[in-house]
């Protein structure tokens, strides 16, 4: 049983979730697993408390929304 976890900014979305959850359990499909046994956990993260090159996403993004 795969169980993925997709880890986004905050804001990105219910029909955004449904798409990739959708689209992560096809790949799995298409390898012979059933539908039934993939689970993807979706994970909306505050830009603040993601860091990238030492710096919050919050400052280092500022313009780029989600």
């Amino acid at each position: 049983m795969p169980v993925v976890h997709v880890n986004v900014w905050e804001g990105f979305g219910k029909e955004k979730a449904k798409t990739v959850i959708q689209n992560i359990t096809k790949v799995f499909v298409d390898l012979g697993i059933p539908s039934h046994a993939v689970e993807v956990i979706v994970h909306e993260i505050q830009k603040s408390h993601w860091g990238v090159g030492g710096e919050p996403a919050s400052e280092k993004f500022k313009d780029i929304s989600p």
